[in-house]
């Protein structure tokens, strides 16, 4: 039960003639045009190495905190 030709050059017409052939053709380049930023953006974040840059990285000390004096602490 799929669409056959017919059917589907009727569908084909009747948007041309709602939508007419140029809003078509503009819709169809902005949809060409989006489709291929998405894969410049895949192929740029794959590119892109896993380490972190010094401005990223965030440097400290840790200290073990007794968690009976942070709770007298807070009453």
């Amino acid at each position: 039960m799929g669409i056959s030709p017919m059917q589907l050059l009727i569908i084909l017409v009747i948007v041309a003639l709602i939508f007419g052939t140029k809003k078509l053709r503009n819709m169809g380049g902005d949809l060409g045009g989006a489709v291929k930023g998405f894969k410049k953006a895949m192929k740029d974040e794959d590119a892109k190495p896993l380490e972190k840059s010094e401005s990223e990285i965030i440097e400290g000390k840790a200290e073990k905190v007794d968690a009976s004096q942070d709770q007298n602490q807070k009453k």
